[in-house]
């Protein structure tokens, strides 16, 4: 059966699959990323888990892969395969696409960018799918984006397109690791309310997922954490939607995991802040943590027509 490896590599997982032609998911595996070894040793993880991945296709479906694509986070050279930077697995330019060619028999290999990579999947195939134009937000540890057009995602001029996270909304704001003060990311991603709950609540261990299920019970306090989130999301996402007016928004990443208790408000505060600029549809990403890992397919299935129609 013709299949592809894709491969999504997180900080402390990875997610891979081998995908059939028509993006059906023909055998899923996950494994620890182990970035307390160090940079090389996460570099041999990934190439033997997609060894691993080509063995299992060989073995179960009657041939090996025909492409990979692998998505990884940080900066990512795309076009010429290398993963250039990424604070949390300590890496720096590693030719990965390379790597994984030499390690799989010579197949071609998609290498993309975490984010931009489940945008990919979430505007094709997921809450974006008809959609002309999208932007995929999704709300983590940080805030990234994806700009969707026409099926394909806007890399940029230097492959840092869609940095939402870093549109200052509040210049007297918190301290950036990005060097600014009040970035997006400070003010609206999870981590950020969960700082900000386990600080007004006294619970050090509480999260972001404890905040909203306060909010839920209408303790005033909570209501108040979120509300200056979802005020600052709201600021940033209508800067997004003036410079690119996407017909569809879409929101994923942790904070999205609250439902309505985060939808309800935003879509009221990016309604309250907009003047002449058109209303996307706002709605919540549908293809979870698996995003990455379809997005990847994507790519490999994508490199694959390139090459024959070349």
């Amino acid at each position: 059966m013709r299949h592809v490896i894709a491969l999504d590599v997180g900080g402390t997982g990875m997610k891979a699959a081998l995908v059939g032609t028509d993006g059906t998911l023909l055998h899923e595996a996950r494994r620890a990323t182990g970035r307390e070894r160090g940079a090389d040793a996460v570099v041999e993880t990934i190439l033997a888990f997609a060894a691993d991945l080509r063995a299992h296709g060989e073995e179960h479906l009657g041939e090996a892969a025909v492409a990979a694509g692998v998505a990884v986070p940080g900066i990512v050279d795309a076009e010429k395969g290398i993963a250039v930077y990424a604070a949390n697995l300590g890496w720096r330019d590693v030719p990965l696409r390379a790597l994984l060619g030499e390690r799989l028999g010579g197949i071609p290999v998609a290498l993309g960018h975490d984010v931009r990579t489940g945008g990919l999947a979430e505007g094709r195939i997921g809450a974006g799918r008809g959609a002309d134009r999208f932007l995929f937000v999704p709300l983590g540890t940080g805030i990234a984006g994806a700009i969707g057009i026409a099926g394909e995602i806007e890399a940029g001029a230097h492959g840092y397109a869609g940095e939402i996270g870093h549109i200052v909304v509040r210049p007297d704001g918190p301290d950036c690791g990005c060097g600014q003060r009040g970035c997006l990311e400070t003010l609206a991603s999870a981590s950020a309310v969960t700082r900000a709950w386990a600080a007004v609540s006294g619970d050090p261990e509480a999260d972001a997922a404890d905040c909203a299920k306060a909010v839920e019970s209408g303790d005033p306090a909570a209501i108040g954490v979120w509300q200056d989130a979802v005020d600052a999301l709201a600021a940033g996402l209508v800067t997004a939607l003036t410079l690119l007016d996407p017909r569809t928004l879409i929101i994923g990443g942790g904070l999205a995991e609250a439902g309505e208790t985060l939808f309800t408000p935003l879509r009221a505060a990016v309604e309250e802040r907009v003047t002449f600029q058109k209303l996307p549809h706002i709605v919540p990403a549908a293809l979870g943590d698996t995003a990455g890992c379809l997005g990847a397919g994507l790519l490999a299935w994508d490199l694959l027509a390139t090459e024959v129609s070349a």
